[in-house]
C-alpha cells in the first residue's frame, strides 16, 4: 500500500538515479509502516511516519527539474515567436 505509492511516486520525481540509497531507505520505511500490526504502538507508527515524510521531502528537493511546461520555458517560447514575426515582418518590409 504505502510502499507502493513511495515507489511510484520516486518513479515519477525520476530521482532514484539521483540518490538511490535514500530512496531505498524511503522504500524500506514505507514497508515497515505496511508490515506495522494495527495493535502496535501509535508512536512507533508516528516515528517511522515522520522518518519517511522527512526523506521523501529531501527526495522532492534533489528531483531534477523537468524542461517541460514551467514558466521560464513559456517565456522563451512567446519571445522566440515574437522575434520570428519580427524578423518577418522586417524582411518582408525590405
Amino acid at each position: 500500500m504505502i510502499a507502493d505509492e513511495v515507489r511510484a511516486e520516486l518513479d515519477d520525481l525520476d530521482v532514484t538515479s539521483v540518490s538511490p540509497g535514500v530512496a531505498a531507505v524511503a522504500i524500506k520505511l514505507a514497508e515497515t509502516l505496511d508490515a506495522l500490526k494495527p495493535g502496535n504502538s501509535p508512536t512507533s507508527q508516528a516515528l517511522v511516519a515522520d522518518k519517511l515524510s522527512t526523506i521523501m521531502a529531501r527526495l522532492r528537493t534533489l528531483a531534477p527539474v523537468k524542461g517541460e511546461g514551467d514558466g521560464v520555458d513559456d517565456i522563451a517560447r512567446q519571445r522566440e515567436k515574437r522575434r520570428a514575426e519580427a524578423r518577418a515582418r522586417a524582411a518582408g518590409d525590405a
